[in-house]
């Protein structure tokens, strides 16, 4: 199966550079001089810097170059995923387009999946998501992901033909839980790098993921998703690793409002629209969501850390 990934950010070099262990790889960056600039150099400098890309990867900014393959892995942050698939929808369609992302768009309340059945409705579409750092993925180390498509043949050949010798796939037609189970751990990343931030300690960041996953059950159980996807690596697997580790940006951004500090704006925060996102559908829905508001209104700046401290520890008492 032909190759290319959509997107030279990190994560979708680090993929390009896993995936050409298995043969030829296409990588497309919509800046023709970064593309060029990668070409020539051998490196992403600029995103991910010290890793060499593999002779099996060309990088390209032909967009008609870029998709004369079996599959597109389009690796764009999720807000911009409807204008990217709109933009090159003439060249994309008929394809198998596996997202390589993770969160809701503000703007619809939809994931991945969703937008690109809107936008190409002919295309084959699946998703890539679960616990991992481009860095990691990029230097070889083991990583497992997992495949969501509603189609079980195509779920199948993406699986044997996507797992390289580092990156191994787990495949499940579940693709409303793989979906929300990626999205939704970014907001309660953002909330336990604010706990760490403000001094809060372990305890209060287990409290918060405990908790956090489980208003992601409840809101994934609502949209249809079945709960043993959020025991799976793209629920709790994505959660422990997101809320854990300084190398999520959700987290490092939640520690900057923790700390009081900026953060660069420069850097993509799904975490940030997601929990809007999720705030108002558990409003309009009706459900319980108190940890993923708490984190909406932190991140706007409605709330300071103080506020939104004192907001959760004053909830009424009740069973867990």
């Amino acid at each position: 199966m032909s190759v290319s990934v959509l997107g030279s950010g990190a994560f979708g070099t680090a993929l390009a550079i896993s995936l050409a262990g298995n043969g030829p790889v296409t990588l497309w960056s919509r800046d023709t001089d970064q593309a060029r600039q990668m070409q020539k150099s051998r490196e992403n400098a600029l995103r991910l810097p010290n890793v060499a890309l593999p002779r099996e990867i060309t990088v390209t900014s032909d967009i008609k170059q870029a998709v004369e393959c079996d599959a597109v892995l389009v690796s764009v942050p999720m807000q911009q995923l409807r204008k990217a698939l709109q933009e090159h929808a003439s060249v994309l369609v008929g394809k198998t387009l596996v997202a390589c992302c993770k969160g809701i768009e503000l703007s619809s309340g939809l994931g991945p999946i969703s937008v690109i059945r809107q936008t190409i409705p002919d295309a084959r579409p699946a998703l890539l998501t679960g616990p991992s750092f481009a860095d990691d993925i990029a230097r070889g180390l083991p990583t497992a992901l997992t495949l969501a498509c509603s189609d079980a043949d195509l779920s199948q050949t993406l699986q044997s033909e996507l797992t390289t010798a580092n990156l191994r796939l787990y495949r499940t037609t579940d693709v409303v839980g793989a979906e929300l189970g990626g999205a939704l751990k970014n907001v309660m990343a953002i909330g336990c790098g604010a706990a760490i931030g403000a001094g809060l300690g372990d305890s209060a960041r287990a409290a918060l993921m405990t908790r956090g996953f489980a208003e992601m059950q409840r809101f994934a159980l609502m949209r249809g998703a079945r709960s043993d996807t959020l025991m799976g690596l793209s629920g709790l697997g994505d959660l422990v690793l997101t809320c854990s580790s300084d190398l999520s940006r959700n987290y490092r951004f939640g520690l900057s409002l923790g700390l009081n500090r900026p953060f660069d704006a420069n850097t993509t925060v799904e975490g940030v629209a997601t929990a809007r996102a999720m705030s108002e559908i558990a409003t309009t829905e009706g459900l319980d969501m108190p940890i993923s508001g708490t984190v909406a209104d932190l991140s706007s700046g409605a709330y300071s850390v103080a506020q939104a401290i004192q907001t959760l520890l004053n909830r009424p008492l009740k069973e867990e």
